[in-house]
């Protein structure tokens, strides 16, 4: 198994029916604390919504929001608050996000079983459209019929949720999330201006750094030579000034990293800790989550590099279930390490996790309440990628990074929508998941047949690693000529490899539209092409 890779597994579960996507959108009143609900997703029997509540005033607030759904409709779950009360009416507090600084806002979300909207909505007892007491305004926050164009659902039970057809609701802020390492300035000599120069810098909104280590129960330094020591030429540089050897100047990875952020102010960039080789400090860490959250603040934030990085992303593979190591922290060490994080990170920083896609029965999925973590996480990033591979040496052949558990799949739930699926089930909402996406393939060799489901004799010869490929190396050396599951495969010379392409990319894309995604991430810049042919595709399919 790659190093940083997780062999992911995941598990069926009922696909939603489309349903109505509708928005209601409240005037923000001058020197008021307001509130904005949106209905984000709708499946006809369930729905999923947030509040924005935003600080109109010159001082800091906090907020209490009460609303009210209509008979049939009940929340199931929430996240980013408390909610107390039972039946139709909650009251709605902050949790890590109960103050709001002046001009700034704040939200939280909840699914329900039924698909109304809420018909009152009162902030710190003011009517959350305005601000206005509510004796001087109508009560109702709900829109009028013609407010909230919708589409019907879908006549076909098993069919996925469609996107709203109202050319008022695109798919805005759509996240394109791409992993790039600290050691692929060794033998591959990829560099950060290689994400200028491949057009893919202009398609990111953010980028995870992999990876910080996990030892000893905190945040250390991977590689202290390519993150901040490495002197790049001008030639290297991503605005061609070569890095200096002055006392105290940063070079490196980070320095590049700060560059390419003055090149492209909007892009955040987030350092992940952990990884496959890495994540066996995490149960030590989990012991005492306020000396680990401490630990890594105080890292992210060092001074010498602070301006470069907008959060942390924990990559632990696995809480209280086995990877390279096993862990026995328990369900809940996951959480009370995730909410340690957000208390000493705070509002401002970005706190998003790559989890396992393991959603079978029993599975890693359901050794750790992922769902209670959710709050204080920005977003999940399933690894959809790796449910099969040559670590299994005989095979059976099947794609590693499958988006439908297709008939004659080895392992029932061993796909995509399954792993998606189970995650929604739990609670955790389309607008905290992204999907993953594989920039690299898998494959055996020894295997006579081309269809899926072949025996093999072992591991087909890769670049690095047997079994393992670049997608700009077998674009070439093995061209896709089948399809499987909503991915590519290419079977020639008796090698059967699985990876994805543009027009598979361009499917999966329209798929995380539908299920209402928060977006795309990837595993990893270097495994595209010179000019970015996959970072494109997931771009423009999620346009």
């Amino acid at each position: 198994m790659l190093r940083t890779r997780a062999r992911l597994i995941a598990a069926t579960a009922a696909m939603v029916v489309a349903g109505s996507i509708g928005a209601v959108t409240m005037a923000n009143a001058a020197g008021t604390v307001t509130a904005t609900y949106t209905q984000t997703s709708n499946w006809g029997s369930g729905a999923e919504g947030k509040y924005v509540i935003t600080n109109g005033t010159s001082a800091a607030a906090t907020w209490t929001l009460v609303f009210t759904m209509p008979s049939g409709t009940a929340v199931t779950s929430s996240w980013d608050a408390t909610l107390t009360g039972t039946g139709q009416t909650r009251t709605a507090t902050g949790t890590w996000n109960a103050t709001i600084p002046a001009g700034g806002s704040a939200s939280f979300g909840f699914v329900t079983s039924g698909s109304g909207k809420p018909t009152v909505c009162t902030i710190n007892g003011a009517n959350c459209a305005t601000g206005a007491s509510p004796s001087a305004v109508p009560s109702s926050s709900a829109p009028s019929p013609s407010a909230s164009p919708s589409k019907s659902p879908s006549a076909s039970p098993s069919a996925p949720p469609s996107p709203s057809s109202s050319p008022t609701n695109p798919n805005p802020g759509k996240k394109v999330i791409g992993y790039y390492t600290n050691w692929a300035q060794y033998q591959r000599g990829y560099h950060v201006k290689n994400i200028v120069s491949s057009g893919s810098a202009a398609k990111l909104t953010h980028i995870n750094y992999a990876f910080g280590n996990v030892t000893n129960g905190q945040c250390v330094i991977g590689d202290s030579y390519t993150d901040y020591d490495r002197a790049y030429s001008a030639a290297e540089s991503v605005d061609g000034v070569a890095d200096t050897w002055d006392a105290g100047a940063l070079r490196g990875n980070f320095n590049q990293l700060r560059k390419l952020k003055k090149v492209y102010p909007n892009l955040k960039i987030v350092w992940s800790f952990g990884g496959w080789t890495w994540s066996g400090g995490f149960g030590q860490a989990a012991a005492n989550p306020t000396a680990f959250a401490n630990s890594c603040y105080n890292l992210v934030e060092d001074p010498r590099w602070a301006d470069v990085f907008d959060g942390i992303d924990i990559d632990w593979e696995y809480p209280n279930a086995c990877g390279l190591t096993c862990d026995s922290s328990g369900p809940l060490a996951y959480r009370n390490l995730m909410q340690a994080l957000r208390n000493r990170f705070g509002a401002n920083n970005l706190i998003t996790s790559a989890i396992t896609a393991d959603g079978s029965n029993g599975g890693k999925i359901d050794a750790t309440d992922y769902a209670a973590a959710a709050q204080y996480v920005d977003w999940y990033l399933p690894m959809t990628y790796d449910f099969f591979g040559a670590f299994a040496a005989q095979g059976p052949t099947a794609p590693h990074s499958p988006l439908n558990c297709y008939a004659g799949i080895p392992q029932a739930g061993f796909c995509t929508e399954a792993a998606i699926a189970k995650l929604k089930s739990k609670g955790i909402p389309s607008s905290k998941l992204l999907i993953g996406i594989g920039f690299y393939g898998r494959g055996w060799t020894g295997v006579t047949q081309a269809a899926p489901g072949g025996s093999a004799t072992g591991a087909a010869p890769g670049t690095y690693e047997a079994g393992n490929e670049d997608y700009h190396k077998l674009k070439t050396s093995c061209p896709a000529n089948g399809t499987v599951g909503g991915t590519a495969y290419c079977f020639s010379g008796g090698q059967w490899w699985s990876y994805d392409t543009p027009a598979t990319i361009q499917g999966k894309m329209t798929w995380a539209k539908n299920q209402s995604l928060a977006g795309a991430f990837f595993w990893e810049l270097f495994g595209d092409t010179s000019n970015g042919e996959l970072i494109t595709a997931i771009k423009n399919g999620l346009a």
